[in-house]
């Protein structure tokens, strides 16, 4: 009788071919590893239609399935959104290879020569949700730092990845570099996660992506070293020394730019000096914009002179990451209690400040623990992109090895290369 694989099998020997060819790929020349990134580029474009065909059965399951708005937009490709994924690869291939830099180089007085360089994690594994974008941006981050990667997306956007991963293969393969450099994780129960979370010596690290459940779950249950990133219930305040011209807009883009993604705004707190001078032009924007406010006693008094769509606010509210046309919202008597506020409900992802005053900014940099703290400048900005690194493969809320937004470096670990001319130890 034929041996049929179970689930785990099927995970563990994906693990296996992606170590085969993580090796092959670490000593890849950045020519080898650029070629293959631009041929992913120019193949997506290519084929386009097929993977927007793809995608368009994914959102219109999503959309029949009751999925909140702000998830369908997470999961959409449109012509426009897989254009710019592809430019964002080539993007990364004109960045630096972080491979072999040498983080610092010393000869010792014996005459031993040290060096510290980056090298490749080796696999890496991804898991997220209905987020066809990461799949693209992993595979070409992977690529430039040399990794091999695993991809576990949500089943909401199989057929979507499925599309994504083929089109890339085909290019990686045509490049000369194994197909199995990017694979999708076979199986669709979460039985095939927990099997990806424990293939500990086969896995190097794993990165999850998405909402808070998700990211617990890996995090909790993984035997496999994990880099967490983390919600983003960012915060917006506007100090007594704000330029209303510059905050009014500054918020509105931080909560209306785009608010499927987790460095939205999701909370802003003014200071009681400027609350008369700001409130009606901020909350008149906002009810331009749709918003919702879900606002303190305080805030209630403005939010009714400006007729804007108006709750009272929950502690639910103040740890929400909303997705969606809400924010949460406080009036505060000054800069220590904004501090104080943001600390009990921050999740550490972006934190801003709207000020002229750089005693005021230098404040709140300072007292604000999060992976990006922003002065006169929306939380939108925390995004690898727009940090110059290219595509990111996520952005962590965590304090070893890495902090924000993560770009290929983050991507590599290190070694150390030790040169004598036949040294022994006394």
């Amino acid at each position: 009788m034929s041996h049929v694989p179970s689930e785990r099998d099927a995970v563990l020997d994906a693990a296996r071919r992606a170590r085969a060819a993580s090796i092959v790929l670490a000593p890849a020349t950045r020519a080898t590893k650029d070629a293959a990134i631009l041929a992913m580029a120019d193949a997506l474009d290519a084929r386009a239609d097929a993977v927007i065909a793809a995608n368009t059965g994914d959102v219109e399951r999503a959309v029949a399935a009751g999925t909140a708005a702000g998830l369908v937009d997470r999961l959409t490709l449109t012509r426009e959104r897989l254009a710019a994924i592809a430019e964002a690869q080539r993007e990364v291939a004109q960045l630096p290879d972080p491979v072999g830099e040498v983080i610092r180089g010393y000869t010792l007085p014996n005459g031993l020569d040290v060096r510290q360089i980056r090298v490749p994690m080796g696999v890496v594994g991804i898991i997220y949700e209905a987020r066809p974008n990461v799949t693209v941006d992993a595979a070409g981050l992977g690529l430039k730092s040399g990794n091999a990667v695993l991809l576990r997306e949500s089943s909401s956007a199989h057929d979507s990845n499925t599309a994504l991963v083929g089109v890339m293969q085909d290019a990686l393969e045509a490049s000369g570099l194994p197909r199995d450099c990017v694979q999708l994780v076979p199986g669709t129960s979460h039985e095939a996660v927990k099997h990806l979370m424990t293939a500990r010596g086969l896995v190097d690290v794993l990165i999850p992506r998405g909402g808070a459940g998700l990211i617990r779950s890996v995090v909790e249950e993984s035997t496999v070293p994990v880099i967490e990133t983390g919600v983003g219930n960012c915060h917006v305040y506007i100090d007594a020394a704000a330029d209303i011209d510059k905050a009014v807009p500054l918020l509105v883009n931080a909560k209306t730019q785009r608010t499927s993604v987790c460095n939205a705004a999701e909370t802003f707190l003014v200071h009681a000096d400027i609350a008369d001078a700001f409130l009606p032009r901020a909350l008149a924007a906002l009810k331009d914009a749709g918003v919702t406010v879900h606002g303190d006693r305080r805030m209630r008094a403005y939010a009714e002179r400006s007729g804007i769509d108006f709750a009272d606010v929950t502690d639910d509210d103040w740890s929400a990451e909303y997705y969606s046309l809400d924010i949460a919202a406080g009036v505060v008597d000054s800069l220590d209690d904004a501090v104080q506020h943001i600390r009990q409900w921050s999740t550490g992802h972006t934190e801003a400040i709207v000020t002229e005053n750089q005693s005021n900014a230098r404040a709140f940099v300072a007292q604000v623990d999060a992976a990006a703290v922003m002065v006169n400048a929306s939380t939108r900005f925390t995004d690898g992109g727009e940090f110059g690194f290219g595509a990111e493969i996520g952005i962590s809320t965590q304090k070893l090895h890495a902090r924000g937004p993560m770009g290929l470096t983050e991507l590599t670990s290190t070694k150390y290369v030790v040169t004598g001319d036949g040294h022994i130890r006394p």
